[in-house]
């Protein structure tokens, strides 16, 4: 597909598949972000990632030639543009950095600042996948967190 999809509903999640078949969550994406694989688009090439919906969404899609001339004829809309990929960008940064510095249970807590509203909405199998721990481990790090 060569549009962009901006999430105005729901929720969405961007995972990869390893070689032993294990689904490995990237990033969930809510309401005012930015849906997609943004080097698959720019080059051409093949996603790496797969997207499932999660719950009922709504996004809006526009081809990359009208954002082209729409983000070059407003200037308002180039600035939402930019706020929103810079925002988008700034996560995988931290996302990053989370995941090679912090504990199962600071990348729990971290998980639980980002993402408020999510904890009750996704399965905690996707949780713990995303925080690239088992399952197990999420339920003894939940129960950790709850005691503090």
């Amino acid at each position: 597909m060569n549009c962009y999809a901006f999430v105005t509903e729901g929720c969405f999640r961007t995972y990869t598949i390893d070689e032993d078949g294990n689904e490995l969550t990237v990033k969930f994406i809510v309401a005012g972000m930015w849906l997609g694989d943004d080097e698959s688009l720019e080059s051409g090439k093949p996603s790496v990632f797969n997207i499932d919906a999660l719950e009922d969404s709504e996004v809006l899609i526009i081809n990359r030639k009208d954002f082209a001339w729409l983000s070059e004829k407003s200037s308002a809309v180039r600035c939402m543009i930019d706020l929103v990929f810079n925002e988008s960008f700034q996560m995988a940064q931290y996302r990053i950095h989370e995941l090679i510095s912090l504990s199962a249970e600071d990348r729990y807590l971290k998980f639980l600042e980002t993402y408020p509203l999510l904890v009750s909405r996704i399965p905690q199998g996707m949780i713990a996948s995303y925080l690239r721990i088992t399952p197990e481990t999420l339920s003894r790090v939940r129960k950790l967190s709850k005691n503090k």
